[in-house]
């Protein structure tokens, strides 16, 4: 099936869009400029697919990002340090962006003669990002289908929505994926800090799969801190 695989540079998309390659057949990477304080991400995603030999597609949203004010990927507000499921993550919400990025790369895919998106939301973002539990996911297909009917048939195919990042990281190893050549950091520094939630989860997740972690993290050991005071231990 032909697969457009919207792709931010991170650990979760740069795998997608491996598996992608070796059980489909991925027709391009799309990713989204939004203003992001980490927008090396972006570097990751381009590498990617000149990796897999296909087309990349950057999508200039930044002015649409400017408007979605309130949260710390693109306002001038502390990312803050934690596990990625705590309350204070909430703060790294971009209202409505995965919405907005499903509706463009259902258009592109529609114009290219792709069959499916896939997207890499999993089961940690669901406590964070309403626009990735399944209920979305599966009402957004629905609508995308209505809104194409007749003009093309594109699925929405998201393998990780039930699975946890560990699986993740387990499916990305199986399938070749590079994750030294990922970026997940929010605050988009030289190397990874160690102490947001997305490195703490990062780090956890390769911990959980038994997978060894080529990161290289400012502060290699605060995740399991973060990890016990969110437990309460």
């Amino acid at each position: 099936m032909k697969t457009l695989v919207i792709c931010s540079g991170g650990l979760d998309s740069v795998s997608l869009a491996h598996v992608t390659a070796r059980t489909r057949q991925l027709t391009r990477l799309v990713s989204f400029d939004y203003g992001q304080r980490h927008r090396k991400e972006l570097d990751y995603a381009r590498d990617a697919a000149e990796r897999l030999s296909v087309p990349h597609h950057v999508i200039d949203m930044r002015a649409i990002g400017a408007a979605l004010t309130g949260s710390a990927l693109t306002d001038d507000l502390e990312v803050p340090d934690g596990h990625y499921a705590e309350e204070t993550m909430r703060i790294t919400v971009v209202p409505n962006r995965n919405a907005i990025m499903l509706t463009v790369a259902y258009g592109i895919a529609a114009a290219q003669g792709d069959e499916a998106v896939a997207t890499a939301v999993h089961g940690g973002d669901h406590f964070i990002y309403p626009d990735c539990r399944p209920g979305f996911a599966r009402a957004f297909d629905a609508m995308q289908r209505e809104a194409l009917d007749g003009y093309a048939e594109v699925a929405l195919w998201t393998p990780y929505v039930n699975l946890s990042k560990a699986d993740i990281v387990r499916d990305g190893a199986a399938h070749g994926t590079p994750f030294a050549q990922t970026w997940s950091c929010y605050k988009g520094g030289a190397h990874h800090c160690g102490r947001c939630g997305t490195c703490v989860e990062r780090r956890e997740a390769f911990e959980l799969a038994g997978i060894p972690d080529p990161t290289s993290y400012e502060d290699p050991d605060f995740w399991r801190q973060a990890i016990a005071e969110r437990e309460g231990r």
